[in-house]
């Protein structure tokens, strides 16, 4: 099985790089640059609503949902909301939130809902036990009722990504759309182990938009391999553990 000492890249901006090396998974990429005042107020005259996020952070922490709204200004985190009535003041008051670290401002993705809550999927991918790339899992994350994030440790709930999607499309097209997700993740996986060869477990967190057009939002190259747990399907999640464990990424069975 393939290893190496670097299973794990924290910079979403270098994942980000990696993944526009090429050219098809490119246009699943929602436009991504570093933040600062220039960048933010571009892409908010452009989109109307982004998301800002630390450079490296995790479980959704530090992530703002900034709209812009006939002329006012607003930003979600965690379950607060904060208006302005200028970009200046918003921006000021991002910048005193987020203190020194770097951030990102990507473009936003208004993601399909459940319930009156948004869901984006992950699709976890492994090395198998012959160091080649396997999808092992796909399941819905949908957020808390009044957060912006869908992470499981900030609140969000996993659910099957069937009965997110059967209130909105059935038959053929969801399982179109089940299978378009799963290869948007897999084939991203790819992409990223090309620039970073010693990956063997990522986590390609996908949303999707009105049209069901696939977003990729983030890859983890962290997984919560646990998460699967969460599925009717038992055999998906002992997979998904079993290649944990002989990766190494969790403690091995007792």
């Amino acid at each position: 099985m393939k290893t190496s000492a670097r299973k794990n890249v924290l910079s979403k901006w270098l994942k980000t790089k990696a993944l526009l090396k090429d050219p098809k998974i490119r246009k699943l990429v929602p436009e991504t640059r570093r933040m600062n005042e220039k960048t933010l107020r571009s892409m908010l005259n452009r989109y109307a609503m982004v998301y800002v996020k630390p450079v490296a952070g995790t479980y959704g922490n530090g992530v703002m949902r900034v709209e812009r709204v006939n002329g006012v200004y607003t930003y979600q985190t965690g379950e607060k909301k904060r208006t302005f009535g200028s970009f200046a003041s918003l921006y000021r008051s991002i910048l005193r939130h987020k203190r020194k670290r770097p951030y990102l401002v990507q473009k936003g993705i208004r993601l399909l809902k459940y319930k009156g809550r948004r869901f984006d999927i992950r699709v976890m991918v492994q090395r198998n036990l012959q160091g080649t790339w396997e999808k092992t899992g796909i399941i819905g994350r949908v957020a808390h009722p009044r957060k912006i994030v869908t992470n499981y440790h900030s609140g969000g709930k996993p659910m099957e990504v069937r009965t997110l999607l059967k209130p909105l499309v059935s038959g053929n097209r969801l399982a179109r759309i089940e299978n378009r997700l799963s290869r948007a993740g897999y084939d991203a996986a790819k992409v990223l182990s090309r620039t970073y060869p010693g990956l063997n477990m990522i986590g390609a967190d996908i949303g999707l938009d009105a049209h069901f057009r696939p977003w990729i939002i983030e890859l983890n190259t962290n997984p919560d391999p646990y998460i699967f747990r969460h599925l009717k399907d038992k055999r998906i999640p002992r997979k998904v553990l079993r290649y944990a464990r002989a990766l190494k990424r969790i403690p091995p069975a007792r």
